[in-house]
């Protein structure tokens, strides 16, 4: 029996568990969170760190209408496919969720993923292709945002604990490339040695807020962004030579003014203290200018595969027009203007976009167009302009395609349309809209693994104009 809230009302929800208390219980299945599950008289129960297969003690920590959480407090076996995971900081605090399975098991639990969404969307015709791996599937990123925090009254960078705003110091964020660490470090030290105040969300008061560090990881230039709470950085000119002397590779440094209380990372004003205003790297040998606010893929030697995928996928001869929908910075739509006629890209963030055409500019690319506006509101203007695309490139957030940019693509009639989804479940959801405006998926959907020892996966999909 648990107690359930109903407009203020107290309900009694009969479930068959207790929280706080212990049951022996087999793991089934992994969640697309990486928690496993497992069944008490059929009511599910997920923990994390737990691999189908192992047989548990599981203690009850919260209990809901429909689910309760666990914790495993005992294991009877263990999985052929659990890593004994040195540091369990990273599963704590979700830097790496799956970092206790086997990376080719990773691997397999990414493409049954998908598999599974079209399962259930009776959408079992379609097949998906063993998940794109990397080599070494670690010290990948090549952006790190850390909270400062005060931690029994000393100031430390880290990662909070999953779903809680308790930090968790940590030096080594394993996913991170190692270098980015230790500016980190460096960075951490000099404000401790200045005596610079982390920010308190609770009072609103204090300076420093976070620390960004970018490297680029063909450039080797490497950025560190301090975002305060304050206008004024005390200790500025100490802190940024101690930076300048302790991070080598260092080519700017910037001061990110975040006044506002708020869970928002960045703030709108930026300050370059030293160096330039923005570092550069390369993505499938275009260069890149990232300026603190720049968004930019975080793991460039899958982002090169995954876009290798997509443009080798719309089978480009240098006669298509091509669109690009929610194109950022123009990563894609400058890769794809080497091999098209003619680029039209669209994003809803104008700094973005200011990027993508300073990018083209740099790179003397001159058949790329880039606007700002929704992605949906623009295909209708495109339509209504007459624009006749061959290829159309989506790569929309996690929230997936609006309806009208599906019903305008049908309108605008392109060949093929590259759908490259970072959320199986939309992805699954959009190709059941496509197929009602006439595209079928024609060949596998290709996983690529973006984001190694975490449950994301990212997927090419391709699909062709069939008559209706």
């Amino acid at each position: 029996m648990s107690n359930g809230e109903n407009g203020g009302r107290i309900v009694k929800v009969n479930v068959p568990v207790h929280k706080n208390e212990e049951y022996q219980a087999k793991v089934i299945d992994l969640t697309y969170e990486g928690n496993g599950v497992v069944k008490i008289a059929d009511f599910p129960v997920f923990v994390p760190n737990a691999l189908p297969g192992e047989e548990v003690t599981v203690r009850v920590t919260k209990v809901t209408r429909n689910f309760a959480l666990g914790r495993v407090m005992d294991w009877q076996t263990k999985s052929a496919d659990r890593v004994d995971v040195k540091d369990k900081k990273y599963i704590q605090t979700g830097i790496a969720p799956l970092g206790h399975l086997k990376y080719l098991a990773q691997l397999r639990f990414k493409q049954h993923q998908i598999e599974e969404l079209l399962a259930k969307a009776h959408l079992d015709g379609i097949k998906v292709a063993p998940t794109m791996g990397m080599e070494r599937p670690y010290h990948y990123r090549n952006k790190a945002q850390v909270p400062v925090k005060l931690v029994h009254g000393k100031l430390e960078t880290g990662f909070y604990k999953r779903g809680s705003h308790t930090l968790v110091p940590i030096e080594d964020f394993y996913i991170q490339d190692p270098k980015i660490d230790e500016a980190i470090v460096v960075v951490r030290d000099l404000l401790r040695k200045y005596h610079v105040t982390p920010y308190d969300e609770r009072t609103g008061k204090g300076v420093i807020r976070t620390v960004m560090v970018r490297r680029g990881y063909y450039s080797h230039e490497v950025m560190v962004v301090l975002v305060t709470n304050t206008k004024r950085l005390p200790m500025k000119e100490q802190i940024v030579d101690g930076i300048v002397a302790g991070v080598p590779e260092v080519k700017s440094i910037v001061q990110n003014i975040n006044d506002k209380r708020t869970n928002k990372l960045l703030g709108d004003t930026d300050k370059t203290l030293w160096g330039k205003d923005e570092i550069h790297d390369q993505l499938l040998g275009i260069d890149f200018a990232i300026s603190p606010l720049s968004f930019y893929q975080v793991n460039p030697q899958q982002t090169e595969r995954l876009y290798q995928t997509a443009i080798d996928s719309a089978g480009l001869d240098g006669s298509q027009t091509v669109i690009d929908a929610y194109c950022g910075i123009g990563t894609i739509s400058l890769a794809v203007a080497r091999h098209a006629k003619q680029v039209y890209g669209v994003e809803i963030v104008p700094a973005a976009i200011e990027d993508a055409k300073h990018n083209a500019k740099r790179n003397g690319i001159k058949n790329a167009k880039f606007v700002v506006g929704k992605a949906e509101d623009q295909f209708a203007k495109w339509q209504a302009a007459g624009l006749k695309p061959d290829v159309v490139i989506v790569d929309p957030p996690r929230k997936g395609l609006a309806e009208s940019l599906i019903e305008a693509t049908g309108e605008m009639a392109p060949q093929k349309v590259i759908y490259v989804s970072c959320n199986p479940a939309t992805l699954v959801r959009d190709i059941q809209r496509f197929a009602d405006v006439g595209y079928h998926v024609v060949k596998p959907i290709q996983p690529v693994d973006q984001f190694p020892q975490t449950t994301h996966v990212e997927s090419v999909t391709v699909l062709e104009r069939t008559e209706k």
